[in-house]
């Protein structure tokens, strides 16, 4: 109890440092495929983590912004024990360079307002100041603390998924400091597995009036498709699909050879995905004239509310209450890294990091008064995992 009181009053200390640097990362602009913009915080970012005494190494990419590797053991605690701790922040947001001049950050009515000041650059700087409070309290994690930041998560962390799952695979816990569900803070002890399918049709072209029957219309064969897919929804299991974009035809006097479709998927467990997969990929055409075509898969395996993730959930929300605020859980069907390194069955809790709304909204706004608390929470889930 005196530990995490210690902490948390720490955090609420230094609450002016935390809302300067993320005044700082905030202002640093790192649209996911911009590489000099973001670049230019990564180089930021590097000289932080390197001042916390943090072993860093660069991933040089060539289409994204560099990713951070960084280990912090500091001298003090001695030999390092076997295994590591990992913490996944990505740095990349939806924004392009420019919106922080149309929306300064700014802090109004207890919150701080700014493009990517929820998802994810409040959970950065949190992760970054528990590394200060670790070197300004004399304290030590369990074991060394791995920190990955990434720059391409919210385009599906192409680049980056092969070093989370190689990190996952060494780490006996992950945390990933997305944004909590809700204004009240919720960690994430599930997310569905995302998935993406490109569906095509080849008919054959006719003239619409003068040789109507010799043409097969893709685009009916298509309607017929989409009827199919979006039956394969089981709301009961918490699996949806949804056809999102459709294309097809060139004039209406001209009978459609082709059509394209872009379909989302979401899927609560392994075993749904598998379902859905099959299914999709083994979709024929109801016109035995028209050649069908079915492309794609599950990009983010679903993250699993397992009993390790429950028991991990439960300890933190024990040392919440030592803090003397309430924790609670739910899920999301949205995906994140922590989808990857569940499925390699890490224990994993998400929705560490800042607590707020709007994420991916000109409105995006940070709660600033959960930000000691969260911070220390991870301090104390560090030292103690």
């Amino acid at each position: 109890m005196e530990t995490a009181q210690r902490i948390l009053n720490y955090m609420h200390e230094h609450q002016s440092d935390c809302q300067q640097l993320l005044q700082s990362i905030v202002e640093r602009e790192s649209p996911s495929l911009d590489k000099a913009a973001t670049d230019q915080l990564v180089d930021f970012l590097a000289g932080k983590l390197v001042s916390l005494g943090c072993e860093v190494t660069r991933l040089s990419q060539r289409d994204f912004g560099d990713h951070l590797l960084a280990r912090y053991w500091p001298e003090r605690c001695g030999p390092a024990p076997e295994g590591q701790l990992l913490v996944l922040c990505h740095i990349d947001t939806v924004w392009p360079v420019g919106e922080v001049s149309r929306r300064p950050f700014r802090i109004e009515g207890g919150n701080a307002y700014g493009p990517g000041v929820e998802d994810m650059k409040g959970g950065v700087t949190q992760a970054l100041m528990a590394l200060q409070a670790f070197n300004d309290l004399n304290l030590c994690p369990a074991r060394p603390v791995v920190l990955l930041f990434n720059t391409d998560e919210e385009v599906g962390s192409p680049t980056s998924r092969p070093h989370i799952e190689a990190e996952a695979r060494k780490s006996q816990a992950a945390f990933v400091l997305e944004p909590a569900v809700s204004t009240e803070g919720m960690i994430k002890t599930f997310r569905k597995g995302v998935g993406m399918f490109k569906v095509k049709v080849q008919g054959r072209a006719a003239h619409a009036g003068a040789d109507h029957q010799r043409g097969v219309n893709a685009i009916e064969e298509m309607a017929r498709q989409v009827l199919a897919i979006q039956a394969m929804t089981d709301y009961a299991a918490g699996t949806t699909l949804n056809v999102g974009v459709i294309s097809g035809g060139s004039r209406s006097n001209v009978v459609p050879a082709l059509a394209e479709a872009s379909v989302d998927c979401r899927v609560s467990s392994a075993a749904e995905g598998d379902r859905v997969v099959q299914a999709m990929l083994g979709l024929k055409p109801v016109n035995p004239a028209a050649t069908l075509t079915v492309s794609g898969g599950l990009n983010r395996p679903p993250m699993e509310r397992t009993p390790a993730i429950v028991a991990m959930f439960e300890r933190a929300r024990t040392f919440a209450a030592e803090m003397g605020f309430a924790l609670g859980e739910a899920g999301t069907g949205g995906g994140s890294d922590g989808n990857f390194t569940a499925a390699l069955g890490t224990p994993t809790l998400d929705g560490m990091g800042a607590v707020g709304d709007g994420g991916h909204a000109v409105d995006e706004y940070l709660i600033l008064r959960f930000m000691p608390e969260r911070a220390a929470l991870l301090v104390r889930l560090l030292q103690t995992t």
